[in-house]
C-alpha cells in the first residue's frame, strides 16, 4: 500500500509484477508470521481509531511481523511496515473459548513507489495465549473498564448501597453486557489472532490460499505433518518456479497437490479471484453501474466487513477493464491508519472495512458529489448523480446473464434469493443438456428457460426484459467441454468451473471495448516529432481525435463515451499506442488488445465504415476456455517434492495448536546453486524465460520506454501515497501538500483543454444546429469541470454538510450576506458593470445588470427542476462560466476569510494562497470565449427578458400614434406577438428559455394619425444569463414610407459586453450591423450610393454561399445560426440585392424603384407570356411557372411586409427549394431586365451570370430548413 497514485491498472499482468532483471522467476518472495510479540506485551493501536469504551476484548492491540524468510531479497526488499498492517489490518484481536474463531484468508496488494505491485496473501487463525502476563494484563484492563463503566452508568444514588457489586445489580444493563463480552482469567481461555502469509510476485490466489491452509492444517490435526513445516516452507520460497506464460505448474502442499497456470502472451492477463463471489454479492445491474463508474474516474468507496471482498471486488473490476487500466490511487485494503486518505481529492478506488458497522449514516465521507459507494454486504450501490448508461447496457446485461445462468447464478445476485440459488444450483442447466445423450430427455430442444420459470429471480429478470425489448428464450445452453472432449482436468472440478466463468465472463467484458473501439487506430494522432520531445510537450498534445471519433458513434453511446475519452486510463492506453508503435516492444496488454481487433477487422471488411449500434455477441468464448482447459489437463511443470532439511536433532518439534517457531537458519537462504529447479526445467524454457521478462509481465527499470510510461501514468495523478511507516503530522501535511499541487495541475490541463476545444474551432458562432442537443464534448468537459471543483471544495473540509461541498459554501455565504447587508464588502459585491457611463450621453440604453453572486444563487434557487445540491452547484457553475464570472465570484466567495477558516482545516486548498490564487486566474481564461453551457442546458424553464426599442430622435418618433408589437424567436422556441404599451419603449416579460436568440419582429397596426415609425435598432436581454442581442433595423416602418413596410424581420447578434460600453460613446446610430445597409443609403440619400464594382459583388456572393457551406460541413452539434448566414450583414439575401442593384436604372432623383418592383414586373411578363403560348422550351416554361408562384404567394401574404422584406423570403424560399440558380438565369434573358437595367449591369454579363449561376449550384446538396418567422404566412 505504500505505493502510488498512478499505479498501473487493475489486474492487468502487464503491472502485476516487477521484479528487476536479477529476479530468479520463484513463485514466492516471503513467508511472514505477524501476531502477538509477548516481550513487549500488549499495546493498544491508536492508528486504528479505536475508542475505550470498547470492552477490552473488542480492541484492537499492535501486531508485529515476528518473522520472515529469507531476511531480504534484492529484487523486493521487505516493507516491514505495510506488510505487518496488511497482513492484520485491525492489529490483533483476542477472543474467548466462547467465541467463534474460524480461520480467515485474505489478499492484499503492496504498490511500491514505482508503481510496481507485490501481492500478499494471508490466513489469521487464533491461538491459546500462553503467557501469564498477556492473560492477567487482559484481566486488569477489564477491571479498569468496569470500573469505569460504573462511574459512567451509575444508578441513581439511593439505590447505592442495596447493591454492592456490580453482579448483583441484575437490572442494570451492564451485567448483560459483563457476561457477553468478560474475560475471567480463572474460567476462561484467552485466545489471540496470528496469520501466516505468503508475499509473491503474481496473483495466484487460489494457489497461495491452499498452501497456507494446508500448512494451518498441519498445524492443527492430532498427527504431525509428514516432514517438519520447513520443508514444505523452503520448497514454497526457493524450489516451486513461477510458470513462465503459458504454462501449468504442479507443486506439493503438505497433504496434496496445488496446481496453477498462467495465460500465455496472447490471452487476457492473470487473473485469480472469483468472478463469480462478485456477481453473487452484486448482481449484474449493481455490476454494470460500479464498472461504469470506475471506467469514468469516478471516486470509489468499496465498503464490507471482509477484506477478501473487498479485494476480490476491487480486483475484478480493475481486471474486467481490459484493456484499459485503473490510473490512480489504489489501494483496495485501507488500513485504519490511512482513514485521511479518503479526503483525496483525486479519483480513487478504495476498500474501507466496515468494522461490523451495519449503519452507513454513521460514516464519515468527506465527498459524496461524484462518489460511488459500494456496500457489498449489502448488496447495495450508490451512485454518483447524472451516469451515463453504459452502451447497449440492456444487451449486455442480458449476455452477462445467459453465461451466469449457465452456471446456476442468478442475474440479481445471491444475496436476497439463496434458496432459489441453491435449488438452481441442483439444476444446472448444462448437467440436463449432456443428459441428452443418455436418452432421458426426447430430442427436443432444451428451452432452459421453462426450467427456470419457477424461479422468481427470472421472473423479475422477465419483467426487466419485458420493459426493455430483451428476450430470454433466446438463452442459449452451452454444453460444457469437459463434458463433450472427457479431458481430464487435474485439479477438482468446482476449481474448474471458476476457471471456465471467469474466462467467460472476461471474454464478454472484453469484447465489449474491442467492439466499441474496433477502429481505434485510425484516429490516434502520431507525434510529428520524435518521441522524446513529444514526451516532454505531452500535456499540450492531443493524442486523439476525439471529435472525428465521436461523430462516428451512434447517438445513444455518446454520453458515455464523450466522457470515457477524457479519463486518464484512455489518455495512457493512446500514450501507449503511440510510444510502442513497432510491435516488438508493444505492451503486452496492448498486443492482446490488438490483435483481436485486427480479428474484427476483418471480419467487418464488407462494411468498414458502417458504425451501427447493433450488439455483437462475443464469440472468443471456446478458444479462451480450450486454452485453459489443455493446460489443466497436461500439467507441464512439476515442481521438486518437499525434503528432509538438515536441521538440528530437536528441531522442528511438534505441538499441536501451535504454529511453531521455525528454524530460520534453515529458512534464510535458498539453495546455493539452484539446482533442483534447474534440472527440471528444459532448457528451452530457461531460454524463453530470458525473452518473457523483456516482452511479458516484467516491467524493466532500466528500460527507457517503461520510464516514459511510467511518466506518463504519473502525470494524470502527481500524487504518491506516503509510506506507511511514519505517519508524523508532517508527512500527513506533505500528502495533502501533493494533493494541492495535483489540483492545480489537474484544473491548469482542464482550463487549457477547453479552451482548446472552443478556440480550435472557426470563430465562436451564434448559434447550435440542432435544438436539443448541446455540443456533447462541452458538456462533457464542463461536467468534468464542475467535479473538480467540487472535489477542490472538499479537500480538508472540518464538516461536511450535504453532499456539494461547493454549493454548501455557497449557502454559508448567502446566510452571511442576508444577516450583514450593510458592512462595506457587499457594496462592492453588487458592483454595478459599465458604470464609466459618460454625463453627456443621452443615447437610449439598458441599464445595466447587477454583478451579484447572491443573485444568481437565487436564479438556480428559483429552477424547481434542479432537486438536488449537487445539480444546484452544477448550474451555479454553468450560469457562471455563460455569464464570464466564474472566477470573479469564487474569488468573492473565498475573499471572506472567515468564513473559509471556519469551514476549512488549515492545508486545505482553499487555505493555500498561492495556490487560490494561480486556480482562479486559470479560471479567468475561461472568459475568453461564449459558453451556452447553461442556456443549452436548461431549455424548459423560465426567463425574463428585458426589450428597449431605440426609435431615431430626429425623425419624428415623439408623434408616432399606432400600436406596435414585436415577437422574439430563439433557437428554442419564440414568444408569439408581444402587443408593446404605446410609448413605452422598454418592457420585461417572462417566457421559457428561448435558447439564443435569432431574429425579431417588430410591426405596427397602422392607426392613428402618424403611423410611421423610424427605428434604429432593438435590444433584447436574457436576464438572467445577462446575453445582449443587439437587432439594426434603421428602417421605416409606414406605408408609404421607405418600401412601405409595415413589419420587418430584424437578425440580431451577441453583443460581447465591452462594446456596449464602446457604443453608447458614439451617438450616430450604428449603421454596420443592418442587415439591410444599401437598401437604407438608397433610400434615405439615394445621392452617396456607394458604387460596388463587380468583382466585390462577386467575391461577397462567394464569401456569403461559401459561409452556407461550411456550416453545413461542421458536426450538427457546432453549426451556428443559418439565419444570420441568409438574412445577416453580408449574408446571402444582401450579397444577391447588390447583384440586382447593380447597373439598376433609377428613374427619377427621389422616387424610389425597388427590386421587388422589377420582380413583380418579370412575373406580369412571364404570365402575359404563358397566356399566349410563345413557349421556347419546356424547362423554361416550368421554371416561369414556379417563380410568378412564389412571386404571387408572397404579394399575397397577409402579412404586412414592404417591398424588400419580399425580397429576402424569396430568397429564403429559392435557397431552401434550390431553385435561386434557375431564377438567375431566368431573369437574366428576360426582356424586362434589358429595360430595367444598365448595359454595364452583372445581370446582362453572360460570363458573369454563369458564374454567379455556379456558385449558386453549390447549395443544392444541402437540405436548408428556414426559422420559422422567416416564412411565416407562405404556405408554400
Amino acid at each position: 500500500m505504500s505505493g502510488d497514485g498512478g499505479g498501473g491498472g487493475g489486474g492487468s499482468s502487464s503491472s502485476s509484477s516487477s521484479s528487476s532483471p536479477s529476479a530468479p522467476g520463484r513463485f514466492a518472495d516471503y513467508f511472514v508470521i505477524c501476531g502477538l510479540d509477548t516481550g513487549t506485551g500488549l499495546e493498544p493501536d491508536e492508528l486504528s481509531g479505536e475508542n475505550f469504551e470498547q470492552t477490552p476484548l473488542k480492541r484492537t492491540f499492535k501486531s508485529k511481523v515476528l518473522a520472515h524468510y529469507p531476511e531480504n531479497v534484492e529484487w523486493n526488499p521487505f516493507d516491514q511496515d505495510a506488510v505487518g498492517m496488511l497482513c492484520m489490518p485491525k492489529g490483533l484481536s483476542f477472543k474467548t473459548q466462547a467465541d467463534a474463531r474460524e480461520p480467515q484468508f485474505h489478499s492484499f496488494i503492496i504498490t511500491r513507489e514505482d508503481g510496481s505491485r507485490t501481492f500478499g496473501f494471508s490466513l489469521t487463525f487464533y491461538e491459546e495465549v500462553t503467557s501469564k502476563q498477556i492473560c492477567s494484563a487482559m484481566q486488569t484492563l477489564y477491571h479498569m473498564h468496569n470500573a469505569e463503566y460504573d462511574i459512567l452508568h451509575t444508578p441513581p444514588t439511593n439505590h447505592k448501597d442495596n447493591c454492592s457489586t456490580i453482579e448483583d445489580c441484575n437490572g442494570s444493563s451492564i451485567s448483560k453486557l459483563q457476561r457477553f463480552n468478560s474475560y475471567d482469567i480463572s474460567r476462561d481461555t484467552l485466545y489471540v489472532s496470528k496469520c501466516i502469509c505468503l508475499i509473491t510476485p503474481m496473483s495466484f490466489m487460489k494457489a497461495c490460499r491452499k498452501a497456507l491452509e494446508q500448512l494451518h492444517q498441519a498445524v492443527t490435526s492430532p498427527q504431525p505433518p509428514p516432514l517438519p513445516l520447513e520443508s514444505f516452507i523452503y520448497n514454497i520460497l526457493y524450489e516451486v518456479p513461477l510458470p513462465p506464460a503459458g504454462r501449468s505448474l504442479k507443486f506439493s502442499g503438505v497433504y496434496g497437490p496445488i496446481i496453477c497456470q498462467r495465460p500465455s502472451t496472447n490471452e487476457l492477463p492473470l487473473f485469480d479471484f472469483p468472478v463469480k463471489e462478485v456477481f453473487e454479492l452484486l448482481g449484474v445491474e449493481n455490476m454494470i453501474q460500479l464498472f461504469t463508474c470506475a471506467l469514468l474516474e469516478f471516486q470509489i468507496l468499496l465498503y464490507s466487513q471482509h477484506y477478501q471482498r473487498l479485494m476480490t471486488v476491487a480486483e475484478t473490476i480493475t481486471a474486467l477493464m481490459f484493456p484499459f487500466q485503473w490510473q490512480h490511487v489504489y489501494v483496495p485494503i485501507l488500513p485504519a491508519s490511512l482513514l485521511h486518505f479518503l479526503d483525496a481529492p483525486v479519483p480513487y478506488l478504495m476498500g474501507l472495512h466496515s468494522n461490523g458497522l451495519d449503519d452507513r449514516s454513521k460514516l464519515e465521507l468527506p465527498q459524496e458529489a461524484n462518489l460511488c459507494f459500494v456496500d457489498i454486504d449489502n448488496h447495495y450501490v450508490e451512485l454518483p448523480e447524472d451516469l451515463p448508461q453504459f452502451p447497449n447496457k440492456l444487451e449486455f446485461i442480458q449476455e452477462v446473464s445467459e453465461v451466469l445462468m449457465g452456471f446456476g447464478i442468478s442475474p440479481e445476485g445471491n444475496l436476497h434469493c439463496s434458496e432459489i440459488a441453491s435449488k438452481m444450483k441442483s439444476l444446472r442447466t448444462c448437467d440436463i443438456v449432456s443428459d441428452k445423450r443418455n436418452g432421458n430427455i426426447g430430442g427436443t430442444t432444451l428451452n432452459s428457460y421453462e426450467l427456470l420459470k419457477e424461479n422468481e429471480t427470472i421472473a423479475r429478470l422477465q419483467a426487466l426484459v419485458k420493459r426493455t425489448g430483451v428476450s430470454l428464450e433466446k438463452v442459449e445452453v452451452r454444453e460444457e467441454i469437459g463434458v463433450k472432449k472427457n479431458l481430464k482436468v487435474q485439479c477438482d472440478e468446482e476449481e474448474f468451473k471458476v476457471y471456465q466463468l471467469n474466462i467467460q465472463i472476461r471474454e464478454v467484458f472484453a469484447n465489449r471495448f474491442t467492439q466499441m473501439f474496433a477502429d481505434y487506430e485510425v484516429f490516434v494522432i502520431q507525434p510529428s516529432q520524435d518521441k522524446e520531445s513529444w514526451f516532454t510537450n505531452r500535456e499540450q498534445m492531443q493524442n486523439f481525435d476525439k471529435a472525428s471519433f465521436l461523430s462516428d458513434q451512434p447517438e445513444p453511446y455518446l454520453p458515455f463515451l464523450s466522457r470515457f475519452l477524457e479519463t486518464q486510463m484512455f489518455a495512457s492506453f493512446i500514450d501507449n499506442k503511440i510510444m510502442c508503435h513497432d510491435d516488438d516492444d508493444k505492451d503486452p496488454v496492448l498486443r492482446v488488445f490488438d490483435s483481436r481487433v485486427d480479428k474484427i477487422r476483418l471480419l467487418n471488411v464488407r462494411t468498414p465504415t458502417l458504425r451501427t449500434s447493433m450488439y455483437q455477441k462475443c464469440t472468443t468464448i471456446d478458444e479462451a476456455e480450450k486454452a485453459i482447459e489443455l493446460r489443466l489437463a497436461k500439467i507441464d511443470h512439476t515442481a521438486i517434492h518437499p525434503h528432509l532439511l538438515d536441521m538440528k536433532i530437536g528441531q522442528g518439534k511438534y505441538e499441536p495448536g501451535f504454529f511453531p517457531k521455525l528454524q530460520s537458519d534453515v529458512l534464510s537462504t535458498g539453495p546455493t546453486s539452484n539446482k533442483w529447479t534447474k534440472r527440471n526445467a528444459p532448457a528451452q524454457w530457461r531460454r524463453k524465460d530470458r525473452q518473457k521478462q523483456h516482452t511479458e509481465h516484467l516491467r524493466l527499470d532500466n528500460d527507457q520506454r517503461e520510464k516514459y510510461i511510467q511518466e506518463a501514468r504519473n502525470l494524470g495523478s502527481s500524487i504518491r501515497q506516503p509510506k506507511l511507516s511514519n505517519l508524523s503530522p508532517s508527512v500527513i501535511a506533505q500528502t495533502n501538500w501533493k494533493f494541492v499541487e495535483g489540483l492545480l495541475k489537474e484544473c491548469r490541463n482542464k482550463t487549457k483543454r477547453m479552451l482548446v476545444e472552443k478556440m480550435g474551432r472557426e470563430a465562436v458562432e451564434l448559434g447550435h444546429g440542432e435544438v436539443n442537443i448541446t455540443g456533447v464534448e462541452e458538456n462533457t468537459l464542463i461536467a468534468s469541470l464542475c467535479d473538480l471543483l467540487e472535489r477542490i471544495w472538499s479537500h480538508g473540509l472540518q464538516v461536511k454538510q450535504g453532499k456539494s461541498a461547493l454549493w454548501s459554501h455557497l449557502l454559508h455565504y448567502q446566510e452571511n450576506r442576508q444577516r450583514k447587508p450593510t458592512s462595506g464588502s457587499f457594496s462592492t459585491s453588487g458592483i454595478l458593470l459599465d458604470t464609466e457611463r459618460r454625463k453627456s450621453d443621452t443615447s437610449p440604453a439598458m441599464s445595466p445588470l447587477r454583478v451579484s453572486l447572491i443573485q444568481d444563487m437565487r436564479h438556480i434557487q428559483n429552477i424547481s427542476e434542479i432537486k438536488t445540491d449537487v445539480g444546484k452547484a452544477r448550474a451555479w457553475v454553468r450560469l457562471s462560466m455563460e455569464k464570464k464570472l466564474l472566477s470573479r465570484h469564487l474569488k468573492h466567495l473565498l475573499s471572506d476569510h472567515e468564513l473559509t477558516k471556519k469551514l476549512y482545516k488549515r492545508y486545505a486548498f482553499l487555505r493555500c494562497d498561492d495556490e487560490k490564487e494561480q486556480f482562479l486566474y486559470h479560471l479567468l481564461s475561461f472568459n475568453a470565449v461564449d459558453y451556452f453551457c447553461f442556456t443549452n442546458v436548461f431549455t424548459t424553464i423560465l426567463i425574463p427578458y428585458h426589450i428597449l426599442i431605440v426609435p431615431s430622435k430626429k425623425l419624428g418618433g415623439s408623434m408616432f400614434t399606432a400600436n406596435p408589437w414585436i415577437c422574439i424567436s430563439g433557437e428554442l422556441g419564440e414568444t408569439g406577438v408581444l402587443q408593446v404599451p404605446r410609448n413605452t419603449l422598454e418592457m420585461t416579460f417572462e417566457c421559457q428559455n428561448l435558447g439564443k436568440l435569432t431574429t425579431v419582429q417588430i410591426g405596427h397596426d397602422n392607426s392613428g394619425l402618424y403611423a410611421k415609425w423610424l427605428v434604429e435598432y432593438v435590444m433584447v436581454r436574457n436576464e438572467v444569463t445577462g446575453h445582449t442581442y443587439k437587432f439594426p433595423c434603421g428602417r421605416w416602418l409606414g406605408k408609404g414610407m421607405d418600401d412601405g413596410s409595415l413589419e420587418r424581420i430584424l437578425v440580431g447578434e451577441l453583443l460581447t459586453s465591452h462594446t456596449e460600453v464602446d457604443e453608447r460613446q458614439c451617438r450616430t446610430p450604428p449603421l454596420q450591423q443592418s442587415p439591410s445597409m444599401i437598401r437604407r443609403f438608397v433610400t434615405i440619400s439615394p445621392n452617396n450610393k456607394p458604387k460596388l464594382n463587380t468583382g466585390q459583388i462577386q467575391e461577397s456572393i462567394g464569401e456569403a454561399v461559401n459561409g452556407i457551406v461550411k456550416h453545413f460541413h461542421k458536426p450538427e452539434k457546432e453549426r451556428g445560426s443559418l439565419t444570420l448566414l441568409l438574412c445577416g450583414e453580408g449574408g446571402l439575401v444582401s450579397a444577391l440585392e447588390q447583384v440586382f442593384q447593380h447597373g439598376f436604372k433609377s428613374p427619377r432623383l427621389f422616387k424610389n424603384v425597388f427590386i421587388w418592383d422589377f420582380l413583380e414586373k418579370a412575373q406580369g411578363y412571364y404570365e402575359a407570356l404563358d397566356q399566349s403560348e410563345l413557349v421556347p422550351e419546356e424547362n423554361w416554361q416550368k421554371r416561369a411557372r414556379i417563380f410568378c408562384r412564389f412571386v404571387t404567394a408572397i404579394n399575397n401574404t397577409s402579412r404586412n411586409i414592404g417591398k424588400d422584406g419580399k425580397f429576402q423570403m424569396l430568397v429564403c424560399l429559392g435557397a431552401r427549394d434550390h431553385l435561386l440558380h434557375h431564377w438567375i438565369a431566368l431573369l437574366a434573358d428576360c426582356p424586362i431586365t434589358a429595360q430595367m437595367y444598365e448595359d454595364t449591369a452583372l445581370i446582362k454579363d453572360h460570363t458573369l451570370v454563369n458564374s454567379l449561376i455556379r456558385v449558386l449550384q453549390t447549395l443544392q446538396e444541402f437540405n436548408i430548413t428556414l426559422e420559422a418567422s422567416l416564412v411565416k404566412g407562405i404556405g408554400i
